[in-house]
């Protein structure tokens, strides 16, 4: 039995995986506990460790209450969660402050500073400067709470500050520590100039092994307290992409997924680090030894649909898109156009700045119009993201589609005919982190990646259809943000 802990950034998820001696899986329950961001600034964005662990301890109580029998033959732990937040400790390993998020906005200026103190950072990192990366925080950090960054010992990601509660150890995967600005992908190793430009070095850095290897045992006195067996290993585990890669197979070159979460994310699985940091493509280690990635990322994605839900007061997600899943014809000629930039935007555009447009409004548009527009806007960033890894020498044959979003066929199929690609709908894809962080946990635990990296059974294909409209769309898409860059206050 193995157990995978997918910290997100508004719910922290528990999963329970079997096997059996032919290597089948099963995943036999999960659970959850949500969590809030405080944004006390305008682009802050932050939560307090003490709230992860909070929720673990609430998922670990309910998960345990329901399968006392399976979790008692827990083997192996995995870890998967929020990438590129800053975790600051002390001598103590006291958390210093609130950590600083992925989507938090404060340190533009700092991406400035950074690139003109390491001229070839893009050359050492293969990824732009971005302020929800981890290393400008910290040069952020340094030059506004100087006390604060005076104290700092340690730096860890989200994800491996629950690692050093579970198992005492700091220690990170490439994965994860890619997406810092400290890392090159190329080598898989922390890069001394890039340290050295925030005011750090390799002692502020956690240990790193790969995502499927063992990089501690379980606490004795945290394992008799869970009622767990001693040694339990925990294993590297991954960014919350990446383990949602091996939650839905995809570990080998050429396979790849759309996540529609909060944030809206294309991951392909490459052979060799394959940059392209002028269009804002991410290219990070994967998770399992010598294999790469890229991925494209939009900051708001079904999280701007839960914006426009609770805007126009309805009870869900579910209960706004009902016309559009039941048929509603929408005239495309007249339709608004949506820029889905609630929260900034990084491919292509790697702009903090940018915000969300509705262009093209007029008095006949109503909820359900409204609603198409979020849902093409999203769809049509993503067909950016496309082209960005097209560029960059990548082939996309197909696609997964796991996430929040994916719940709605209506969605799937518009992002099939937008790519151009047929959209594979996954069963089980909503908690491919959590699955995915079992899985490493099997691996670490002696595992064949074969065996248990396989993609999921497909819940349903959505074939590309030939519509005219998207296109002329997708081209007036393309030219509004060029147009309205320049009006955004900074």
């Amino acid at each position: 039995m193995y157990l995978g802990i997918d910290l997100g950034t508004s719910e922290l998820k528990l999963l329970l995986l079997a096997d059996d001696p032919r290597g089948n899986q099963r995943v036999v329950d999960s659970a959850g506990a949500p969590l809030s961001l405080q944004r006390p600034q305008a682009l802050w964005s932050e939560q307090d460790p003490a709230a992860w662990w909070a929720a673990l301890q609430e998922a670990v109580a309910a998960l345990r209450a329901r399968q006392p029998q399976a979790w008692a033959q827990v083997r192996a732990i995995g870890l998967s969660g929020q990438m590129h937040g800053a975790v600051l400790l002390d001598a103590a390993d006291h958390v210093l402050r609130p950590a600083i998020l992925w989507n938090d906005g404060r340190c533009a200026d700092q991406c400035t500073e950074l690139l003109q103190r390491v001229p070839d950072l893009h050359a050492r990192t293969g990824n732009l400067a971005m302020p929800g990366f981890t290393a400008p925080k910290l040069l952020w950090v340094q030059q506004h709470e100087p006390a604060l960054f005076d104290q700092t010992r340690k730096v860890l990601l989200p994800k491996d500050w629950l690692r050093l509660q579970l198992t005492g150890e700091a220690v990170s995967d490439p994965s994860d520590a890619s997406g810092t600005l400290w890392m090159n992908p190329a080598t898989r190793d922390w890069d001394d100039t890039l340290l050295a430009a925030t005011g750090l070095s390799r002692s502020h850095m956690p240990r790193w092994v790969e995502g499927s290897a063992v990089s501690g045992q379980l606490r004795p006195a945290l394992a008799a307290a869970w009622g767990l067996p001693p040694g339990v290993v925990v294993a590297g585990g991954a960014g919350d992409n990446a383990a949602s890669a091996v939650g839905i197979g995809a570990v080998q070159p050429g396979q790849g997924f759309i996540s529609l979460g909060t944030s809206g994310v294309m991951f392909v699985v490459t052979d060799r680090f394959r940059p392209n940091p002028a269009q804002a493509v991410h290219a990070f280690c994967h998770t399992l030894p010598q294999r790469w990635h890229q991925m494209t990322v939009m900051l708001s994605a079904a999280s701007a649909l839960r914006w426009l839900t609770q805007l126009l007061r309805f009870d869900s997600e579910t209960a706004l898109l009902a016309p559009l899943e039941q048929g509603a014809a929408i005239d495309r000629t007249r339709a608004p156009l949506f820029l889905p930039y609630l929260s900034g935007e990084r491919t292509p555009h790697n702009d903090v700045n940018a915000r969300g447009v509705l262009f093209g409004l007029d008095a006949t548009h109503g909820p359900t119009e409204l609603a198409y527009a979020v849902l093409e806007g999203v769809a049509f960033g993503m067909a950016q993201g496309l082209q960005a890894l097209h560029a960059a020498g990548t082939d996309v044959p197909s696609l997964g589609l796991v996430g929040g979003g994916a719940r709605s066929a209506y969605w799937a199929q518009l992002h099939a005919d937008v790519l151009g690609l047929p959209i594979d709908v996954l069963n089980g894809g909503a908690a491919g982190g959590a699955l995915g962080a079992a899985r490493l946990a099997a691996l670490a635990a002696g595992g064949d990646e074969a065996a248990f990296c396989q993609a999921p059974a497909t819940t349903r294909r959505h074939e590309p259809r030939s519509v005219p409209q998207l296109q002329a769309r997708l081209e007036t898409f393309q030219q509004l943000y060029p147009r309205v860059k320049d009006l955004y206050p900074s």
